[in-house]
């Protein structure tokens, strides 16, 4: 089957329209509009075979968090998810793969209603790069330079899941068959906080998504910011497995440096706690409350005690041992 059957059997039929999108797959190039008054809002990210997901993953999770992590930093600016372009790159031709790919792909853009507007297909080692454009109010999105000293630090859903599923996988670990599977369910198929985030503009100051671990990426909003903070390791949100595992593989030290979370790390106003919570809870998505923003620069943490404590996790860094 040639690029261009490939293109018009499993992309160009996907169901999905929006009034955003003047022209999409078919041409040398799409066409989109942005209304009067809005912003849009571009991020691009690739996921590659054996580095972001095991080469045994399953196509339909390929497909689906190929999406959701884009997904996930239009919710950290606040956005509303309109259209993304994907570039494939296939080793080989195959029928079944392509199908259960797209069924991931097009079911999540579904949940969202964000329409595939064009891309590119190659050959070549497994590897899918998607740039996809979210809209908001001109002057509204979330940035990670807005931490105010004073606010406090919130993180929705659970952390740390992630982490444990690459454990089970890498042999540091042994679960149950029922918490593995929910645990590989977090890693492969991740769900994109994007109602949430679009209900934070306004309420919060500052906003991340967490792809390369909690430490890591909430030091992002706080240099950002030129701002510090400290945690309070008991009030991380982690699972019942997680905290059933976690002392066998590192303790909170997994959980605020592996990554893959996606979920939201933002900073709001005092104020504004009760109003966040309440969202949570509408969304069916909790969010806790885990720490301050101050003055003084740096990531801090203490334990139940009050007690100043070491974290040596920093964070997933594609070219750390480079």
């Amino acid at each position: 089957m040639s690029e261009f059957d490939i293109i018009q059997n499993y992309f160009a039929n996907q169901g999905l329209n929006r009034d955003e999108v003047i022209l999409g797959i078919g041409d040398d190039a799409a066409i989109t509009k942005v209304a009067t008054g809005l912003e849009q809002v571009i991020t691009t990210d690739t996921l590659t075979s054996g580095v972001h997901f095991p080469i045994d993953t399953a196509p339909e999770a390929i497909g689906h968090k190929s999406l959701a992590v884009n997904l996930s930093d239009l919710a950290a600016m606040g956005a509303e998810p309109v259209w993304f372009t994907m570039n494939l790159s296939l080793p080989e031709y195959d029928k079944d793969w392509l199908n259960r790919f797209v069924s991931g792909l097009f079911a999540l853009a579904a949940k969202h209603n964000i329409c595939l507007i064009g891309g590119d297909t190659v050959k070549g080692p497994l590897s899918i790069s998607i740039q996809a454009a979210g809209q908001l109010p001109a002057g509204s999105a979330l940035r990670r330079s807005g931490a105010k000293t004073g606010d406090k630090i919130f993180v929705s859903g659970f952390i740390g899941d992630a982490a444990l599923a690459f454990a089970c996988r890498d042999g540091q670990l042994d679960i149950s068959q029922q918490d593995l599977l929910k645990v590989n369910q977090v890693l492969n198929m991740p769900e994109a906080r994007n109602l949430l985030g679009q209900k934070l503009r306004g309420l919060a100051n500052s906003a991340i998504d967490i792809s390369d671990g909690l430490s890591a990426d909430l030091t992002h909003i706080l240099v950002a910011s030129g701002r510090g903070a400290t945690i309070d390791l008991q009030k991380l949100p982690l699972s019942e497995i997680f905290l059933k595992h976690a002392e066998q593989i590192g303790g909170h030290g997994l959980a605020l440096g592996f990554g893959d979370d996606y979920e939201l790390c933002f900073t709001a106003p005092e104020k504004n706690v009760n109003k966040i919570i309440k969202i949570g809870q509408d969304l069916d998505c909790p969010v806790t409350v885990i720490g301050e923003v101050e003055k003084e620069p740096g990531l801090r943490f203490k334990d139940v005690y009050g007690l100043n404590i070491s974290i040596t996790e920093k964070g997933y860094d594609h070219f750390a041992n480079v």
